[in-house]
C-alpha cells in the first residue's frame, strides 16, 4: 500500500448501552479509494461522523496526514471535504452563488474561476443560475459533489455520490472522481448501495456488520471468502444477519 494519509485505530463509539462502532481499524493510502459497505445500522454513518469530527469517539484514534484529529481538527478539515445526498445547501441561492460562498468561506484564490471550472467539469452550466430549491435530486447530488471538489481536498468522504443520477451522469461522475484521483493523488472513502459501482471504483473494500469489520480486501477476494457470486450477494447475506 502507498503511504497512509488516514489511520484509524481501535475506533469505538457507544451511545448509552448501544455500541454503534466496535473497535475498527483501517488505513487509506495516498491516492487510494476505499469502499465502506454494510447494511443499515452497521455503523457507516457514525464512522463518517467521527472522521469528520462531528461525533467524538468513545475510544480509539483517528489520524490524517500524521496528525490526531481531535488535537488538530481545524488544520485537518482544511484538507478534507464531504459529499452526501443527505446534506443540503441554502435554497435561496443559485447553484453558482452557493459555490462562490463555499469558495470564499475556504479563502480560495480566484473563486470565480474555480467555480466556473467546476461547473464545466460536472456539466452544470445549463442550470448554474437556477435556485437551489428548484433543483432535482440528481442536480442536487451534483452540486454537493461540486462543493466537495471545489476546495481541492486531499481526502474526500463520499456518501452515495451517484444516488438519484441517471446512468450516463453517474458514469460521468465516476470518471471525474477517477481523473481527480489520477491528477492530484486524492484519497477517497466511498460508500454506495450500487455494488457494481463499488467494484468499479474501490481499490479495497471494508464490510461493516454490527459495528465491526467482518471483511476487508479486494472485491473479488471478499466475494470468494463468503462463497457468493458477487458483492451484492455478500451484502444481502450480511444484511440478513444484521
Amino acid at each position: 500500500m502507498s503511504v497512509s494519509v488516514v489511520e484509524v485505530r481501535n475506533l469505538r463509539k457507544q451511545f448509552g448501552a448501544f455500541t454503534a462502532v466496535d473497535g475498527i481499524s483501517f488505513e487509506i493510502g495516498h491516492g487510494e479509494i476505499l469502499g465502506l459497505l454494510g447494511p443499515n445500522g452497521a455503523g457507516k454513518t457514525t464512522t463518517f461522523q467521527m472522521m469528520l469530527g462531528l461525533v467524538t469517539p468513545t475510544s480509539g484514534s483517528i489520524k490524517m496526514f500524521g496528525l490526531d484529529l481531535q488535537s488538530h481538527r481545524e488544520a485537518i478539515l482544511q484538507q478534507v471535504n464531504f459529499s452526501s445526498t443527505y446534506i443540503s445547501l441554502p435554497y435561496s441561492l443559485t447553484v453558482e452563488e452557493n459555490l462562490r460562498v463555499i469558495g470564499r468561506l475556504y479563502g480560495l484564490p480566484d473563486v470565480a474561476g474555480l467555480v466556473d471550472d467546476m461547473i464545466q467539469k460536472l456539466d452544470m452550466n445549463e442550470w448554474r443560475h437556477k435556485l437551489t430549491r428548484k433543483l432535482s435530486s440528481g442536480q442536487m447530488t451534483r452540486l454537493t459533489l461540486a462543493k466537495a471538489l471545489l476546495t481541492k481536498p486531499k481526502v474526500l468522504f463520499l456518501d452515495e455520490p451517484t444516488a438519484s443520477l441517471d446512468p450516463d451522469v453517474a458514469h460521468k461522475i465516476r470518471e471525474v472522481l477517477l481523473e481527480e484521483r489520477q491528477a492530484t493523488g486524492l484519497s477517497i472513502l466511498y460508500t454506495s448501495h450500487n455494488m457494481r459501482e463499488m467494484e468499479e471504483m474501490s481499490d479495497r473494500i471494508i464490510f461493516l456488520q454490527r459495528g465491526k469489520i467482518v471483511a476487508e480486501g479486494k472485491a473479488r477476494d471478499i466475494v470468494a471468502r463468503f462463497g457468493q457470486s458477487d458483492l451484492e450477494e455478500v451484502f444481502l447475506k450480511l444484511a440478513r444477519e444484521q
